[in-house]
């Protein structure tokens, strides 16, 4: 009785964050889903089942904005996985101090305001005399509104690419200098010593980044928001959870319903779940999981 009540000491502030930010949020969003709230009926909103979730079943640009999370989600991890990587790879080779300093230089997109980040990506991406890409290259046009994925995966994969930084850098530090050792004597190259020994010990890294940026990525609009609200034209970069934003919060037509919003949200929250038990089994996380058979004094 004694440890439950320790184990409860512990768990029980991080339980509560999660009733209260998680659990409850969702329950909120599945109830709303059910009703037709909006700033017409917000006085007197009525139930109305599924008849938010056969609606969004029969919108014509359901398709085209499901393709482009898939496309934002698939082209963001890449880069978000990869650079995470290199950069891990290229900081761990520098010596000690320098290699901190530059991955506290790639730390300021995350730590930075959006607004004022994605402020310097529209001055870079601005038409002449005053964006840099436009100088650099003397072709004077809004490379936002030309190349809007790119500005799209690039803009979030600046700030998604650290946090594989630290994770992978952190572990390539975790690595016995030995092996390394035993590499060089056996006369493996930089490469070989990369590929058979540190990608294969930095499994459990990627495969936790690759899962914890597909999660986060289903749920993330607020550089697109920023960037390009979803455009140029009609819905070029309009993703799931930007789509029920507009919705519930800035509809194009004044009347914002939150009922309907809301569906999606619970749709994304229900697709989100099945990534996450799809990941567990795919990648066979209970392994990570499982107690060392062997006992280390």
């Amino acid at each position: 009785m004694r440890g439950f009540g320790v184990r409860l000491l512990f768990l029980g502030p991080a339980g509560v964050l999660v009733l209260l930010f998680f659990l409850l949020p969702v329950a909120l969003t599945l109830l709303l889903s059910l009703t037709d709230l909006s700033t017409v009926t917000f006085s007197r909103p009525r139930f109305v089942g599924l008849a938010n979730y056969l609606e969004l079943l029969r919108d014509p640009f359901l398709p085209l904005i499901l393709g482009n999370t898939l496309k934002y989600v698939a082209l963001t991890l890449a880069f978000n996985v990869l650079m995470g990587l290199f950069l891990a790879l290229s900081t761990s080779l520098l010596p000690e101090r320098l290699g901190d300093a530059f991955r506290a230089l790639w730390l300021l997109p995350r730590i930075t305001a959006s607004v004022v980040y994605v402020l310097i990506w529209q001055g870079i991406a601005a038409v002449a005399p005053y964006g840099l890409l436009s100088q650099v290259t003397g072709v004077s046009v809004n490379w936002i509104q030309q190349h809007p994925w790119a500005a799209v995966v690039l803009a979030n994969g600046f700030v998604g690419a650290s946090f594989g930084m630290l994770l992978f850098g952190a572990a390539i530090k975790a690595i016995p200098p030995e092996l390394f050792r035993a590499a060089a004597v056996d006369g493996a190259g930089l490469g070989a010593t990369v590929r058979h020994v540190v990608l294969p010990l930095l499994r459990w890294p990627i495969l936790f980044v690759t899962t914890y940026q597909t999660l986060s990525l289903l749920t993330s609009f607020e550089y697109i928001l920023l960037l390009t609200d979803g455009g140029p034209g009609f819905y070029t970069t309009e993703v799931w959870a930007l789509h029920a934003y507009h919705l519930a919060f800035s509809n194009y037509y004044g009347n914002a319903r939150f009922g309907l919003g809301a569906a999606m949200a619970a749709i994304l929250v229900l697709v989100g779940l099945w990534v996450s038990l799809l990941y567990l089994r795919l990648f066979d996380f209970r392994r990570l999981l499982e107690v060392p058979r062997i006992e280390v004094d």
